[in-house]
């Protein structure tokens, strides 16, 4: 693994718990809407890379789908496997790197949730995913979305690496369109939506590089499309954001 890969491993390792936990991640209504927007045919195999600890995959394979799911983090494939054994051999978990990932035959999708702006190359991971996809099949993401005025973009960009140090870029909308473009997929989609989260618990669950006091107040200084913070009347800090879920199919046939 690179030192940014173990940086991450240790770093949700660490906070896997409260990961799980989260509103955020948990969002059932969220979570389907992924699985709608991927649109795939009954029984679909899915590779699930960065699956954290299964909510994703356990979506899915609600859904009737089998699904490969891939994690850095040991505690995260841990509780992936504790999550989604209920499925049997539907599911499973490997702890290695996604570039290490065998999935033993094409699949008919793969798919990354929160996973984008941890990455250092996010256009070698998107072509790898379309490697591995059958002809005809899909690649998905969901993540957060950046404002595409490089000012604003770079004040959000600051506040997400003081609050966690694995965070390297979150894409704009159209970044996330031109990734999937540029590794040849087709017929490519992307969907916004808003969520609200809450400073404290966002922050708490984080690996930070710098106070919480300070980040808090650089926060509420400044404002970028799809990074909104306001105050509450209690005291605390709402922040929100935007996340787009985007889906390209790879050609049927050679172009």
């Amino acid at each position: 693994m690179s030192d940014h890969d173990r940086e991450l491993a240790r770093a949700f390792d660490g906070q896997a718990a409260a990961f799980e936990r989260a509103k955020v991640q948990r969002d059932a209504a969220s979570l389907a809407r992924f699985v709608a927007f991927a649109a795939l045919p009954p029984g679909a195999r899915v590779l699930d890379a960065g699956c954290g600890p299964g909510l994703v995959a356990e979506a899915f394979l609600a859904a009737g789908f089998e699904v490969l799911g891939a994690d850095l983090s040991a505690e995260m494939v841990r509780r992936a496997r504790e999550r989604c054994a209920r499925f049997g051999p539907r599911a499973r978990f490997e702890q290695r790197s996604f570039y290490d990932l065998d999935p033993g035959g094409p699949v008919d999708c793969a798919l990354s949730r929160n996973v984008l702006h941890h990455l250092e190359d996010p256009g070698t991971f998107v072509r790898r995913q379309a490697a591995l996809v059958r002809p005809g099949g899909a690649v998905l993401a969901l993540d957060h979305s950046g404002d595409p005025s490089p000012a604003r973009h770079a004040w959000s960009q600051g506040i997400e690496r003081d609050r966690d140090r694995t965070h390297v870029r979150t894409l704009t909308p159209g970044e996330m369109v031109d990734l999937l473009v540029g590794a040849g997929l087709e017929e490519v989609r992307l969907v916004e939506e808003e969520l609200v989260i809450d400073f404290d618990e966002w922050f708490d669950r984080g690996t930070p590089a710098a106070s919480k006091d300070a980040v808090r107040a650089r926060l509420l200084a400044g404002t970028a499309r799809g990074f909104e913070p306001s105050a509450r009347s209690d005291g605390g800090v709402d922040i929100r954001l935007s996340r787009a879920m985007v889906r390209g199919a790879k050609p049927a046939r050679p172009g």
